[in-house]
């Protein structure tokens, strides 16, 4: 079955082909980086509006650079629930439009479950049950992957995602957005050891994240050295930042794989990207005797791929919308 997938939940916009769920014949993604570095974060109906101008075009671009025309499409999928309303309205109205005039089915997708689906696109021999870790600029959370399209969540994250906090770090610092990238880069060169910066809820029997008092912590050493003119070690302090919130989410999540008796964990969403992440988790998986996934690196952040591979599952389960699909942006992920 042909799926395309329509993906509009923050700023970027996508659409992608994906045949059975698991083949991915197109995945064009267009971003914002000029307005995200103009604003200096996404400016949700600034993000909206380019949407509107770039939806058909991307539509456009992922069935012809998929080799297909529209008529061989046989389902339409979006992401309907969480992220920006204005975003997503945007793309679950295109997606309405094709389903209509092309006589498809229609399914609506939690985001959260579109990363999920990002790292089975990547890794289509990956077992279950296993736990998987999303993370990324809003969301940080510890899941129960029981099967596929069946969910239990285990930790949350209280306040900052991850992903939220490099992004508000790299801001304070003035170095650029996103701030994952800039800061993965700048840890490079630093010292992660210069900083012993707090672990919060690293000692609390909950799987839940907490990554606001990090946050500040960081820009207290920050303020710190200006006020005393000393030298400011950038790179140190990004290192030592970074080496915080992997800490976090290394110990964490393989405390859930215990704890749930399982061998192999998932990371998936923006920040799996992180090299750093990456290299920590391989290790500590590796000693543990732990099977880790990661998703290609053209996965790791918003794409339309994993929207429509979640799509297909949904409906192989039977689930499809009809033309009074809403968007809920702030809706819970449902298990």
């Amino acid at each position: 079955m042909l799926v395309l997938g329509v993906e509009t939940s923050c700023d970027e916009t996508a659409a992608a082909l994906v045949a059975d769920g698991k083949v991915v014949l197109s995945n064009v993604i267009a971003t914002q980086l000029d307005l995200l570095n103009k604003y200096g974060g996404v400016v949700p109906e600034i993000a909206a509006r380019r949407h509107t101008e770039l939806i058909g075009y991307v539509i456009k671009e992922a069935v012809d650079s998929g080799g297909k025309t529209l008529a061989e499409i046989e389902a339409v999928a979006a992401t309907s629930k969480n992220g920006l309303i204005g975003c997503l309205l945007v793309g679950v109205a295109a997606a309405k439009a094709l389903s209509y005039s092309l006589r498809v089915p229609l399914i609506g997708v939690h985001h959260i479950e579109g990363h999920i689906f990002a790292n089975i696109l990547s890794n289509p021999k990956m077992p279950v049950p296993h736990i998987c870790l999303t993370v990324s600029g809003g969301h940080t959370m510890l899941i129960y992957v029981h099967d596929y399209c069946k969910y239990e969540i285990l930790g949350n994250t209280l306040d900052d995602a991850a992903g939220e906090a490099f992004d508000k770090i790299a801001k304070f610092f003035g170095i650029g957005f996103p701030g994952g990238p800039v800061i993965d880069e700048l840890s490079t060169k630093g010292d992660r050891k210069a900083f012993r910066f707090p672990r919060p809820l690293l000692g609390s029997s909950t799987l839940d994240f907490s990554f606001s008092g990090l946050k500040t912590s960081v820009i207290n050493a920050f303020k710190s050295r200006i006020a005393a003119n000393e030298v400011l070690p950038v790179e140190d302090i990004a290192a030592s930042f970074q080496e915080a919130i992997v800490d976090v989410l290394v110990s964490k999540t393989l405390r859930a794989a215990s704890e749930r008796q399982v061998s192999v964990v998932s990371v998936t969403g923006g920040v799996s990207a992180n090299r750093r992440l990456r290299e920590v988790f391989s290790n500590a998986c590796q000693r543990k005797g732990i099977e880790v996934f990661f998703p290609k690196l053209s996965l790791c952040t918003d794409n339309a791929a994993m929207i429509a591979a979640a799509g297909y599952a949904r409906l192989k389960e039977g689930e499809a919308a009809g033309l009074d699909l809403n968007v809920i942006p702030s809706a819970p992920f449902e298990v």
